[in-house]
């Protein structure tokens, strides 16, 4: 039987965000998310790491040709990448851009971009680091 292996390749984009729920008021905003409710918002590094699954092609040595799995990442990131998330995308008009609603769309953007790109690839999981000590993660099983 075929081993499962994962591959990891690291993305980075900048972006900035705001935390703020309308529903609240602006003593309850303040009160849960401190400094991260400024109306302009503030920015982010982020380093995104991409875990791709599968069994290696017997032919190529590979689970996946990098340059493949860089452009459909770089595809999406396109639409995070320098912009305000919270006004720019249409992935937070009703959601908090928290480090985690971040992993979560991205994770779920990924995967779909790679469905379309082999069946026999499986996007394991990612990290998204959003300061070198504060990361969220999602990941399936293989």
């Amino acid at each position: 039987m075929e081993k499962n292996v994962t591959i990891t390749k690291k993305f980075e984009f900048s972006a900035s965000h705001r935390y703020w729920r309308e529903d609240w008021s602006e003593e309850k905003n303040n009160k849960e998310f401190g400094l991260c409710v400024s109306p302009y918002g503030h920015g982010h590094n982020y380093e995104l790491y991409v875990t791709v699954g599968g069994q290696v092609d017997a032919q190529t040595g590979m689970i996946i040709n990098l340059t493949d799995l860089k452009k459909l990442v770089n595809k999406i990131l396109i639409n995070f990448d320098h912009k305000f998330l919270n006004l720019d995308t249409p992935y937070f008009r009703d959601k908090i851009p928290t480090t985690e609603n971040i992993a979560l769309v991205l994770f779920e953007q990924i995967k779909l971009g790679l469905s379309s790109l082999s069946g026999r690839l499986k996007l394991s999981g990612i990290r998204l680091y959003e300061r070198f000590d504060l990361f969220a993660e999602v990941w399936e099983e293989i």
